[in-house]
């Protein structure tokens, strides 16, 4: 079978500042070499896309050197950072900008839904707006007026239908658009972050109608957000942008792993505390938190059998009271797993010196999936010592108590073995 999209060497250069080679001469010859079809003469080599640093050169690469094939009927995801160029990917392939360089070949009509509301007119009705962004869709007249009140039971927009657009709610516009986009049928649908706004029965129903739109429609769903719960509900491949490459390419579970770990500076689980006399924690010692072994060794993969560790050494400058440590476990997806606090063991007066401070993870507990360490410490309603951060990653692994294939996570955030008894 033959990809319905394939890209090869696509590039996207963006000159910062001002727009122009400075005189009326270069640019007619730059112009002059675009309608031959030949290499801009004024392109320079530019920087990476890193929006954190200072550029010194003009030009950034928004995009650099992108190759990828998608299937027909495929769900693709496209995950990365702000500014990683995922936003860029869609405009190019929905031909809102062009290539820098690289070319894009694809089968089949595209339909766009690129950012909120694109093509509405605040002044015209609900009603106007999905025949005014349905033609810019692509749709005729004929489809958009077989199709309205599909359109219009989906959006869930009929009692303000005959509003003006200027009237409604960021939610309503995007629910509005995101039907109009949804019943194009083309072969190819771009969506890009339209579960950031919209409701909780929005998101399901949009989730929802995607899958059908791939699964039973045998078409092909392009799909950017930072939901990595629908990430992974969604899509069968997820591609990883940064700073305008591809990292990664490959299954939702992996690369949501892959993806979220690159944001845990260390896995050793170890911080200096660089603090000021008001912190009552000693400036140059280390958090040591460590998951455990009998032998104390530091292991990235524990099996559901077995009990986990978590073991806290710090130091004291003074005595305090009050003071606590709290942990909290998460799934991959940021949902919270589990949440607990050193407040019985610490709550009355610690004396200065060294400490360790250790909770157990019971074992057949955790589903078996990759977990994250979140930690944070201080004095309620007095002071924070050390304001919540992710340290580490961990990941259970083991045959599963429910039938289940060998590490394959059962449902949930959690996957304890029960007691069971019969009469």
């Amino acid at each position: 079978m033959n990809p319905i999209i394939k890209i090869e060497n696509l590039s996207k250069q963006y000159r910062l500042g001002t727009i122009g080679t400075g005189t009326l001469r270069n640019d007619f010859k730059r112009w002059l070499y675009r309608i031959r079809g030949r290499e801009d003469p004024f392109l320079k080599i530019g920087d990476t896309n890193e929006r954190k640093k200072k550029s010194l050169n003009e030009y950034v690469w928004a995009l650099k050197d992108i190759n990828l094939e998608v299937m027909p009927g495929e769900v693709m995801g496209i995950i990365g950072k702000n500014g990683a160029g995922k936003s860029t990917l869609l405009k190019i392939l929905s031909k809102v900008t062009g290539p820098t360089t690289g070319t894009i070949s694809f089968n089949g009509r595209i339909g766009s839904l690129l950012e909120v509301g694109t093509g509405f007119h605040s002044e015209l009705t609900g009603r106007e707006n999905i025949f005014l962004n349905g033609a810019i869709l692509g749709m005729t007249k004929a489809e958009i007026k077989n199709k309205l009140d599909e359109i219009i039971d989906f959006s869930g927009c009929e009692r303000y239908v005959d509003t003006p657009v200027k009237r409604y709610s960021s939610g309503m516009t995007v629910r509005l658009g995101f039907a109009v986009a949804a019943h194009l049928e083309p072969e190819i649908l771009v969506v890009d972050e339209v579960l950031a706004v919209g409701d909780i029965e929005f998101q399901k129903k949009a989730i929802g109608k995607m899958q059908d739109v791939s699964r039973k429609d045998g078409r092909t769903v392009l799909f950017v957000s930072h939901n990595m719960g629908a990430i992974q509900r969604l899509c069968g491949q997820v591609v990883i942008l940064e700073n305008g490459h591809k990292t990664f390419i490959g299954e939702p579970l992996e690369a949501i792993k892959e993806y979220l770990q690159s944001d845990i500076p260390s896995q050793s689980g170890i911080r200096t505390w660089t603090g000021d006399n008001n912190i009552a924690l000693h400036p140059l010692y280390l958090l040591e938190l460590t998951t455990e072994d009998s032998d104390g060794k530091r292991r990235d993969s524990y099996h559901t059998e077995e009990e986990i560790f978590i073991r806290i050494r710090f130091h004291l400058r003074e005595s305090l009271k009050g003071f606590r440590f709290n942990i909290t476990l998460k799934s991959t997806q940021d949902e919270i797993v589990l949440r607990t606090s050193s407040h019985d063991m610490t709550k009355s007066y610690m004396k200065k010196g060294e400490h360790v401070l250790s909770c157990i993870i019971p074992s057949r507990f955790l589903n078996r999936t990759r977990y994250v360490v979140n930690i944070n410490a201080g004095i309620p309603g007095v002071k924070r010592l050390l304001a919540p951060i992710d340290l580490l990653t961990f990941t259970i692994v083991g045959k599963g108590q429910h039938g289940s294939s060998f590490n394959e996570p059962w449902p949930g955030l959690v996957a304890p073995k029960l007691s069971w008894t019969i009469e």
